[in-house]
């Protein structure tokens, strides 16, 4: 059994410094990320350009945040599906399709939103 560790600042700061390295090794290595990244910024332009209300901004920060979240966790988990077993298995490729249609919805319900916000400014 682990023994509990008195809590650091430094260990603190350097989980930080791991999940920054995440994002970076994210971009660096992931074609999707610069989708989800010019859709950010589009996202962010047409806010600025027709001057969103703050609760319209928060729930864009939202649905955004959502997309890049279950992004995320669906390279993490291909990844490690990957790192199982590189050979076609029909329930890695459920849990890598199950993966992906996390992203899908996320990406609609986000799409929906700026629709519902962006629609009716122009």
């Amino acid at each position: 059994m682990k023994r509990k560790q008195s809590f650091s600042l430094y260990a603190r700061g350097r989980s930080f410094v791991y999940a920054f390295t995440g994002i970076k090794t994210f971009f660096k290595n992931e074609h999707n990320a610069l989708l989800h990244l010019a859709g950010t910024i589009v996202v962010l332009f047409l806010a600025i350009l027709v001057k969103v209300s703050a609760i319209e901004v928060a729930i864009l920060v939202l649905v955004t945040g959502l997309v890049w979240m279950a992004e995320l966790f669906n390279t993490a988990i291909e990844r490690m599906m990957d790192f199982i077993s590189l050979k076609q298995h029909p329930g890695i490729k459920f849990i890598k399709d199950i993966s992906a249609a996390a992203v899908l919805i996320a990406a609609i319900a986000a799409f929906i939103t700026g629709c519902i916000v962006f629609v009716p400014k122009l």
